[in-house]
């Protein structure tokens, strides 16, 4: 069944947006009385579909019991090509990301203005589209675009960074010592890695470096590795 998120609310009726109302008659061909999810502040409705006008209209039958436990897990991913950051935002947010920080560092070989309202609203897009296809009740913040020096002065409990050091401590061992209420943050870098003077400047503020295993991943890939470590440690 499809699920949309939806912001407008009047009384026991829900209103898609134009774009999601444009998937609902044009992509879906639904018709009047159909049956989809929606999402309103986190919950989740069933719903059926009342009107196909501009604005499709949609009536709750009722509310459902799909409460998601998630865990605080925030991916600060340096920026990279376009595909490939479309590829990290999607499969983060499937893998149950709660938060993604676009970083700038010196190796990116891509730079995006923390302004770049386009760019923006296509993450975001997104970032949507993927909660709804993964069944998500509520969908992951993007952060706004920092450099490393911004980076660091956010709070967490837990702060990693991604690191090819062989002395590095590895991602089982650093989450033992994590429990599931904890704020966590894994910092990962562009093709080229991170400068010398970004990882000192990391480091001394507290990023532990952890190793993700014997071979060296592509950016694009190591955060699914990351939450797929995260999600069996702690899968109920």
């Amino acid at each position: 069944m499809q699920r949309y998120f939806v912001r407008h609310k009047e009384n026991d009726s829900f209103f898609l947006s134009d774009d999601d109302s444009y998937h609902v008659v044009t992509v879906m061909r639904m018709k009047i009385n159909d049956t989809v999810e929606i999402v309103y502040e986190n919950r989740v409705y069933l719903s059926s579909i009342v009107s196909l006008e501009k604005n499709v209209c949609c009536k709750i039958i009722k509310e459902l019991d799909n409460i998601n436990n998630h865990l605080n897990v925030v991916i600060a991913q340096a920026l990279v090509k376009e595909q490939k950051m479309d590829y990290i935002l999607q499969k983060s947010c499937e893998l149950g990301v709660s938060e993604i920080i676009p970083i700038n560092t010196s190796r990116s070989i891509v730079k995006v203005d923390k302004n770049d309202s386009k760019k923006i609203v296509r993450w975001e897009k997104i970032l949507k589209e993927a909660s709804e296809q993964s069944k998500r009740n509520f969908i992951p913040k993007l952060g706004t675009i920092l450099d490393i020096k911004e980076l660091v002065k956010l709070p967490f409990n837990h702060k990693f960074l991604c690191s090819v050091n062989e002395k590095s401590k590895t991602i089982k061992t650093v989450l033992s010592n994590v429990s599931i209420s904890d704020t966590i943050i894994f910092v990962i870098g562009p093709e080229g890695g991170f400068s010398e003077n970004e990882e000192e400047l990391l480091i001394s503020n507290g990023y532990i470096p952890i190793s993700l295993g014997n071979n060296v991943l592509r950016t694009e890939t190591a955060s699914s590795f990351i939450l797929s470590v995260v999600n069996y440690k702690f899968m109920g």
